[in-house]
């Protein structure tokens, strides 16, 4: 099993990405250039974490007064941290936890004492509080650990423990409006890391092809390497829109961008199975050139072309000021979708077949990534059975065979180009 790394080739497109917003950060040497990223990436969370500390032990010390409200801010800084998740949610279940932890635990060390056994009696009992109200994992540790304190440091009966409570969701508050009147850009983030996965998706799609080319499965697998190793950013990319997703019900600065959110939330799907499918081409073509399989060297040009327009779906997805448009990617797709005619694999055996439905079916989930609707994406495609369930927006002339699809056959569902042209009108979907 390989280690999980992060990909050369993600890597650079993150440069290329940052590179187009700051020209100073480009001329940087790569390690301070990959700290400086880092930091630039964390500086506005640290900032949020820092302030609402200061103000939670403001409101605690000041407001509520206690005299040492030190969880306030422990609580503050917790619950953002600098991770970009659902960070709300990390807020609630610390709140959660702290309540149930400190509630139980002062309640039973009142009536049991305090001891190696009452507490660890305590902490399973705060514990399995904690995971019936709530699957957050944060919130079984904090329960653990107030009826730990409780147990341990404060006075059986003190109000200790219910001061801590107050101050955890002082805390708690602070950093939840922390989030809503100064929210970090988890969109910007999302939008960045998803053109960065197209990016590597493009590059290995240009590998694969040159492989087949070359006859060189040592660079296919290179490259299949780090498509696999993509994956933690694409957990991450979900991780990430998790979080906006609940920035943009709390915050009335992004309450407009819920669209956006919309959107971003619809390609992460497509996204995903498109790299997985990719991952499966690298692995058939590696078996292609180890097995001297003579793929036909239209297929290595259709799946370098194929890289080429992810690439530009890249640029739209990162929407950088040269980005191309909308139509220029579906253009883009739709002349590679063209050429994934059945006729390149006619006299081959079954791993170019399966190469070309791989190259279908990732040209099926770059165009949902692209805006269009999955039927349109299968329109979109050259028929390959004689009933296609969904009608083709262009129906080749095939030569005589039992295959051929008929004329006049009504798909299972219709593109709205299709309707149209039973209806007599002409249309473009």
């Amino acid at each position: 099993m390989s280690q999980t790394r992060t990909p050369p080739r993600l890597s650079a497109w993150r440069d290329r990405l940052d590179a187009r917003a700051l020209g100073v950060y480009a001329a940087l040497p790569t390690p301070l250039r990959t700290r400086t990223r880092r930091l630039g990436y964390a500086f506005l969370p640290i900032l949020q974490c820092g302030l609402a500390a200061g103000l939670a032990w403001v409101i605690a010390f000041d407001v509520v007064g206690h005299e040492r409200p030190f969880f306030a801010p422990i609580a503050a800084a917790l619950a953002l941290g600098t991770g970009m998740g659902r960070r709300v949610r990390r807020g609630v279940e610390l709140i959660l936890g702290v309540i149930v932890g400190v509630g139980l635990g002062d309640l039973l060390i009142a009536q049991i004492g305090s001891g190696g056994w009452q507490i660890a009696a305590v902490v399973v009992l705060a514990m399995s509080a904690a995971v019936f109200l709530d699957r957050g994992a944060l919130v079984g540790t904090q329960a653990a650990s107030s009826a730990i304190l409780v147990a341990t440091l404060l006075p059986p009966g003190s109000a200790g423990g219910y001061e801590r409570m107050i101050d955890t969701a002082v805390g708690g508050a602070v950093a939840i409006a922390a989030m809503a009147l100064m929210p970090v850009h988890p969109l910007r983030r999302v939008r960045r890391e998803a053109a960065s996965l197209l990016g590597v998706a493009s590059s290995v799609l240009r590998e694969v092809s040159e492989g087949l080319d070359d006859d060189d499965s040592d660079r296919i697998r290179t490259a299949l390497q780090d498509a696999r190793d993509t994956q933690p950013a694409i957990d991450m990319v979900e991780e990430q829109l998790a979080g906006a997703r609940e920035l943009v019900r709390i915050s009335p600065f992004y309450s407009r961008r819920r669209p956006e959110e919309v959107e971003l939330a619809r390609i992460l799907n497509p996204l995903d199975n498109g790299i997985r499918n990719i991952r499966v081409l690298a692995r058939r073509a590696i078996v292609a050139v180890d097995d001297q399989v003579d793929a036909p060297p239209a297929l290595a040009g259709l799946t370098w072309h194929l890289g080429d327009a992810i690439e530009l779906l890249a640029r739209r997805v990162a929407d950088d000021a040269d980005a191309p448009t909308d139509a220029e990617v579906h253009r883009a797709l739709r002349a590679v979708s063209a050429q994934a005619r059945r006729e390149l694999v006619t006299d081959g055996g079954l791993t170019e077949t399966v190469m070309l439905a791989q190259i279908r079916s990732i040209l099926v989930d770059m165009m949902q990534v692209a805006g269009l609707s999955k039927i349109s994406a299968l329109a979109a495609l050259p028929p390959t059975v004689r009933t296609p369930a969904v009608e083709p927006e262009v129906l080749e002339e095939w030569p005589d065979s039992a295959d051929r699809p008929l004329r006049g056959v009504p798909p299972l569902r219709a593109t709205r180009a299709s309707m149209d042209r039973r209806g007599g009108r002409s249309s473009l979907s």
